[in-house]
């Protein structure tokens, strides 16, 4: 029986996602994005599952879409390929659980576009990162959507203009990772970050990302006015008062979830 295209597993509350087709370069295949819309799915229901992972092996993180799949077919065939991929990027904006990316190689294109995605990155410092779709006379359209909101506007523009591949400590200083550390120390550097933001309750990083999202999308006023209501229902909230109160007592914490 053929190995799954995405592996799972869970460790101390985290979610560990590995993307499983090597051969490939671990493209976004439609089979691959429907693995791991149906992953996310299950995810989103699992209250015991604090924080995502989401990795690959290899010299390449993710090669982006399978460009089998973007030749000679129909205009219905790419409308789906495209809306799927999407389907899978807004579904890791909206799940309750922060995602991390651990980058260990490459992403290109799509790839790119999932890191850029994530609510976190850690890359190695041997990881690239690039937008090469306009040399092969596909400009990185849906990529850009992700890329322009992590990164300022002119840095993504050399990115999709040129399609040459960034460092991992330029992908960092223009904020789309937000640390590199030695091949070596990746996977460790990754799960101890994750174990650090599963120490929080549940409920308060559901609320906490939602509403980081939901403000970026307004202006300042209207933003202020939107945090302050989710900081008003935070505070109603169990957890709230449980974790205030255990600081108050110098004990640790017990969360509702």
């Amino acid at each position: 029986m053929a190995e799954p295209l995405v592996i799972y597993e869970v460790v101390d509350n985290v979610a560990i996602l590995r993307l499983n087709n090597p051969t490939r370069r671990h493209a976004l295949s439609s089979e691959v994005l429907a693995a791991l819309k149906d992953r996310l799915g299950s995810i989103m229901e699992d209250s015991t599952i604090k924080v995502v992972v989401l990795r690959s092996e290899g010299p390449v993180f993710s090669s982006g879409h399978d460009l089998r799949e973007l030749v000679g077919s129909d205009e219905e065939s790419y409308t789906h390929i495209f809306a799927e991929c999407t389907e899978v990027m807004e579904a890791i904006r909206l799940l309750p659980q922060p995602v991390i990316a651990q980058v260990q190689g490459l992403a290109t294109a799509a790839g790119c576009q999932l890191v850029a995605t994530c609510d976190l990155a850690v890359a190695s410092e041997d990881a690239g990162f690039c937008t090469p779709g306009v040399q092969i006379g596909l400009f990185c359209s849906t990529p850009a959507v992700a890329l322009s909101r992590a990164v300022n506007p002119k840095q993504a523009m050399e990115m999709l203009l040129t399609g040459i591949p960034i460092s991992a400590k330029t992908a960092m200083d223009w904020g789309l990772v937000n640390r590199v550390v030695p091949e070596g120390q990746l996977e460790d550097s990754v799960m101890q970050l994750a174990r650090h933001i599963a120490k929080a309750s549940a409920y308060t990083l559901a609320i906490g990302k939602q509403a980081f999202y939901r403000q970026l999308q307004v202006d300042r006023p209207a933003a202020y006015d939107m945090a302050q209501r989710t900081m008003v229902e935070n505070l109603l909230a169990y957890d709230a008062q449980e974790g205030i109160t255990a600081f108050l007592e110098k004990r640790e914490p017990e969360w509702a979830n």
